[in-house]
């Protein structure tokens, strides 16, 4: 992927970037791999906004993603290399040898004609593989991971991100997440090595509140310039402060400094390093 300026012809070209989609082979998608987005954010059939901040945007076609990649020992080969509107990440038609056709997440660096396999016993430690983590060498990186076996990849599938294995031993693996958090996934769990693909999206600037609405983000209104029926920071006169102790939320909860992760959650002895918080 590359990102391309324009000259600065208004004031939003000024500020904005765009993909240049070069690693795109095809423009269609798959048609029996593609089905409709109904939307479910924004206002209801009440005209209830039921989920704020969102709304409106493109109309989208959903590619159905096989997470799972349980197609074991099957050789797969990479036909197309393809945008996913519903995700920042590339995905990458595969067809297998028995004659079937499916999306998976595609890595930083696969091309088309590019061999792929998923195997519970061994295969070749390249990128796109798909192995159980106690057959990954320590320090490889590995995107698309389970946290239970067989339920399929739920963590590091954001463009550009992935994880690497620290440590191999007992019944759990040790990753190190990109947010710099260090757990314990059971071993048996199904790893892709590799980077996730199209990891420049994090440098695009949108720069102009348009594209952002295409995208089925609406504005985000600060509590302090509505009026106090609306919100605790509302009402006042002129650039008057919140008038109370903390922030809150719309509902009146605490909104900073306040732990939200169960302290009973079962998985919490797994997470051995918590995740790095961002400097503001």
């Amino acid at each position: 992927m590359g990102i391309k300026k324009y000259k600065p012809t208004t004031p939003a070209r000024r500020r904005s970037s765009v993909d240049t989609f070069e690693d795109i082979t095809v423009k269609k998608p798959y048609k029996p791999l593609v089905t409709i987005k109904k939307k479910k954010s924004g206002r209801n059939a009440q005209g209830k906004v039921t989920v704020r901040h969102k709304g409106g945007g493109m109309k989208r076609y959903i590619r159905i993603i096989d997470f799972k990649m349980n197609k074991f020992d099957i050789t797969g080969i990479i036909k197309t290399i393809e945008y996913d509107p519903n995700r920042n990440a590339r995905i990458a038609l595969v067809a297998y040898m028995d004659g079937e056709k499916k999306y998976i997440i595609a890595p930083d660096k696969l091309q088309v004609g590019d061999k792929i396999i998923s195997s519970r016993e061994a295969a070749e430690i390249k990128v796109g593989n798909r192995l159980p983590l106690s057959k990954i060498p320590e320090g490889m990186m590995v995107y698309n991971i389970e946290l239970v076996p067989g339920k399929g990849a739920e963590i590091v599938r954001s463009a550009g991100t992935m994880a690497q294995l620290m440590a191999s031993e007992g019944k759990y693996a040790q990753l190190k997440l990109p947010s710099g958090e260090i757990r314990l996934v059971p071993r048996e769990c199904m790893a892709s090595i590799g980077q996730v693909s199209n990891p420049d999206y994090m440098h695009i600037r949108w720069g102009k509140a348009g594209r952002k609405r295409r995208m089925g983000i609406r504005p985000t209104v600060r509590g302090k310039v509505m009026n106090p029926c609306d919100h605790p920071h509302g009402g006042g006169e002129g650039r008057n402060p919140i008038g109370l102790k903390a922030p809150k939320t719309p509902w009146g909860k605490k909104a900073l400094g306040v732990k939200t992760r169960k302290d009973k959650k079962l998985s919490n002895k797994l997470i051995l390093q918590r995740r790095k918080k961002k400097r503001r």
